[in-house]
């Protein structure tokens, strides 16, 4: 039987890539008996009733998956939180971190619209929260679709990948793909001024060739839950935590009030932001609450 990968999911439509050819396929019936949704980004076999359509008969394993946005086996995710309009968000930015690293997906941060960064105050403030992200080990791009360096910046980082694109709504992901992928004229919109938040302006996952590699535009959201993350294994996610923790005089230490513990040292000394810290302890109390009282 042909295999493929699912590029684009629309209205119980699975669109899969075989080569050159794009065939619109519906799931089995099985799928939903066993509980399988086929997501953008498996691949699959399946069994073509003409050159346009057919079935997807079997989803092979998955290397990772996400639930918002769906989407599997993702090399790495394009975090974009713009400078303002809105507001850079720290602690919303280390949801979706906390939610990346949980799947062993390798974040990229993307701080757009600093074009926008009229005050140097405000200036300083999102250039200092870049330092930290880098200081913390991640990759952080500082980017502007009017003074566009994106193709510079950010285009040599998606060769022979699967990105995911992937922040709050109205943070300019598809301005940003609009750079890339010219002829894509995705639509944009700007930041509604009676919500104070961005208008939703994808409605569907799909994968884009960019390059040699593929990005996924997908339906903004400006919120998380950490649903299958347990608090031992929370640290893990914070990688200026993770690299301290076996410093830490007790195994399994949850840097909450555990005597020597080197992530609460690291935080004193100023070698951790305390708002990195704030959030990590905000995320544990988050976690326990979900969990059934009896």
């Amino acid at each position: 039987m042909p295999q493929g990968k699912i590029v684009k999911a629309l209205s119980g439509f699975y669109y899969v890539q075989d080569a050159n050819q794009f065939i619109q396929c519906r799931g089995r019936g099985v799928f939903r008996k066993n509980k399988i949704t086929p997501l953008v980004g498996d691949e699959v076999e399946y069994q073509a009733e003409n050159d346009q359509e057919g079935y997807i008969l079997e989803v092979f394993e998955r290397k990772n998956e996400l639930v918002r946005p769906p989407i599997c086996n993702v090399d790495q995710a394009i975090l974009v939180f713009s400078a303002v309009e809105p507001d850079f968000s720290s602690t919303l930015l280390d949801r979706f971190l906390v939610l990346i690293e949980a799947n062993d997906i390798e974040p990229i941060i993307v701080i757009s619209k600093s074009d926008l960064l009229l005050s140097n105050d405000k200036k300083e403030k999102v250039l200092k929260y870049a330092a930290d992200y880098e200081k913390a080990g991640y990759n952080v791009i500082i980017t502007s679709t009017v003074e566009s360096s994106v193709d510079k910046d950010l285009l040599p980082l998606l060769q022979n990948k699967i990105s995911v694109f992937a922040g709050q709504s109205g943070v300019g992901k598809s301005s940003l793909l609009n750079v890339l992928r010219p002829d894509l004229e995705l639509k944009t919109d700007d930041i509604s001024t009676h919500l104070g938040r961005g208008k939703h302006t994808t409605r569907h996952v799909e994968l884009i060739p960019v390059g040699s590699g593929y990005v996924a535009d997908t339906p903004g959201f400006s919120s998380l839950d950490f649903t299958g993350i347990e608090v031992e294994d929370l640290s893990y996610c914070f990688p200026e935590m993770r690299k301290r923790s076996s410093d830490c005089k007790f195994r399994g230490c949850t840097h909450m009030k555990e005597p020597k513990c080197a992530v609460k040292e690291a935080v004193e000394l100023g070698e951790i932001p305390q708002y990195r810290y704030e959030h990590y302890v905000n995320f544990i109390e988050e976690i326990k609450d979900r969990k059934p009282r009896y």
